[in-house]
């Protein structure tokens, strides 16, 4: 059963990098300004400023493409050194409330204040503090969402954006939800979203109707998580240390890579780049073990393929092997390159063998 007596906050910065850029140079205040990769090649969007997004640029999308819709759009470089800075401390002031923080990224995460006793236990008043001291000491807005659960607090923080509040009182969780468009839930996607629109389901108030087997015959296991989301229920606690289950490294190239031997020449390099990573990571964390590895290919048509195979062994002959297998699905020229491995779970220890 659903504890309605969480309180959670979600706060989530408001065009982070962007606002971080224009904080660092005033001068781009108020003009379309986009973060990521460089537009000669195929550099995508990593985020950008609300003046950009009037234009219909968003995040993820090429870069080229959102030149092509604001021809006077100013391309920034990513500067994560200075992104992870101000976000570390703006992570500190979370802390200053509640020491349940569950950072997502580096610009938004979750906090369970239910037992703090800040602002004399409010978490709507929480909320606006930690919004005002966001702004008071890094110049930047961030917007909140307060609610009994993480799902409805995520929703709540993107209501009244930028630099805005929303709460959802546990009274006001059925009101709310039977006006909610399924586009709202997470995981509900342009796929998911138009096979419910053919089953007449648009909103959760339709949804709810609909029998939890139904949606599991459709839909799976999601069908599950649809059904306790349309009534606004999640039961997922903010964990504070989250566990790593993989790591990966992946490049994007400049030019596709037009046959086998070029894409070996690359998975050489990102291979190397990839354990420094590793050895970084199982440094800080002895515990972690090696489970399996896995390779992607992104093909030239954007579609995409990964070979996997179980083993502590990481050598590069075991991904060399993976890329042949992927490569053989299509052998057509590539424009993305991905490896990576996935760890053992922590009750089930291994001793991984990095070489």
């Amino acid at each position: 059963m659903q504890n309605s007596r969480r309180k959670i906050i979600h706060i989530d910065m408001d065009s982070f990098y962007a606002s971080v850029e224009v904080r660092e140079n005033p001068a781009l205040a108020g003009k379309p300004i986009a973060v990521g990769g460089n537009p000669q090649g195929r550099g995508v969007v990593a985020t950008c400023s609300y003046a950009a997004r009037r234009f219909g640029i968003h995040s993820a999308m090429s870069m080229a493409r959102a030149k092509q819709l604001c021809p006077d759009l100013i391309v920034l470089p990513v500067n994560m050194p200075l992104y992870r800075a101000v976000s570390a401390r703006i992570m500190a002031i979370f802390r200053e409330f509640t020491t349940c923080v569950e950072p997502v990224s580096l610009d938004e995460a979750f906090l369970d204040v239910t037992h703090s006793d800040a602002c004399k236990g409010s978490a709507t008043r929480m909320a606006e503090a930690i919004r005002q001291r966001i702004f008071d000491g890094e110049q930047l807005t961030a917007s909140a969402g307060v609610a009994p659960n993480k799902f409805l607090a995520k929703v709540a923080s993107d209501w009244h954006k930028p630099n805005g509040q929303k709460v959802i009182t546990p009274k006001q969780v059925g009101a709310f939800m039977r006006s909610l468009p399924v586009s709202k839930i997470p995981g509900v996607g342009r796929v998911t979203a138009a096979k419910l629109a053919k089953l007449g389901i648009q909103t959760c108030a339709q949804l709810q109707q609909v029998p939890l087997l139904t949606l599991q015959q459709h839909f799976g296991a999601f069908g599950q998580r649809l059904h306790e989301l349309s009534h606004g229920r999640d039961d997922r606690p903010v964990v504070s240390h989250r566990i790593r289950k993989s790591l990966s490294v992946e490049d994007t190239f400049p030019t596709d890579m037009a046959s086998l031997p070029a894409c070996q020449e690359q998975l050489h390099r990102l291979y190397l780049e990839f354990l420094k990573r590793l050895q970084t990571h199982l440094h800080k964390h002895p515990r972690d073990s090696i489970h399996s590895r896995h390779i992607k290919l992104r093909f030239a048509d954007f579609k995409t393929t990964t070979a996997q195979s179980r083993g502590q062994h990481i050598g590069l002959a075991d991904f060399s092997a993976l890329l042949q297998t992927a490569w053989s699905r299509s052998q057509r020229p590539v424009r993305l390159i991905g490896l990576g491995v996935r760890f053992a779970p922590r009750n089930k220890p291994e001793q991984p063998r990095l070489f």
